[in-house]
């Protein structure tokens, strides 16, 4: 049995290049796929609409005196659509997991992901203003960086990995990671050498 790859021109998994002298990797990760499920794909938001269609339609066919069959098929019918969504975006979601590596070097934070199309955004540290920890659960979290006024990215192109509602101003994010405690420490540790430097 052999490994597919999807990626497997890179030098390294998650790079584009191989790091220049002086530069080294520190952290590399990728996104859970329940918390993502949840929090980028609005999982649980369509379970709950599904449940609330499917009690509606029960009520209203209830009400209506329409025969048990006929208010079976119509629940039923519901609940299989509802099944049938929640799978193609459990399915979407596996899949944007599987195809994305978040990377911080000593120097600057590395996104590489797409389903379909691979594509890689890097942002050096001085690019970046400022990091917002989103906790999901117990140790997980989201982490939003807002970027300098100079820097334009497309929130189209960056989602999921893109704080919500943030268009005109968008905010790259690293989703759904493990121990986000750790991993926004070593970035809070990072900008605040990258400011200092620019400063200086």
């Amino acid at each position: 049995m052999t490994n597919h790859d999807d990626f497997h021109t890179e030098p390294v998994p998650g790079l584009p290049a191989h790091l220049p002298d002086g530069e080294k990797i520190l952290w590399q990760g990728k996104p859970e796929i329940r918390p993502l499920f949840v929090t980028a794909l609005h999982g649980r938001k369509v379970a709950i609409y599904f449940v609330i269609l499917a009690i509606w339609k029960l009520i209203s066919s209830v009400s209506d005196g329409k025969a048990a069959a006929e208010i079976a098929f119509s629940v039923g019918g519901t609940l299989v659509l509802a099944g049938l969504v929640l799978a193609l975006l459990y399915l979407l979601t596996y899949l944007i997991a599987r195809t994305t590596i978040y990377t911080i070097t000593n120097k600057r934070l590395v996104m590489r992901f797409g389903v379909a199309l691979p594509i890689t955004f890097q942002f050096p540290f001085s690019q970046i203003d400022a990091a917002d920890v989103m906790r999901i659960g117990r140790d997980g979290g989201n982490i939003a960086f807002t970027l300098k006024e100079h820097t334009k990215v497309s929130w189209a192109v960056l989602w999921p990995h893109v704080r919500a509602w943030k268009v005109a101003r968008p905010q790259p994010t690293i989703r759904a990671v493990a121990d986000v405690r750790t991993v926004s420490s070593l970035l809070a540790d990072l900008l605040k050498q990258a400011h200092q430097q620019t400063e200086e």
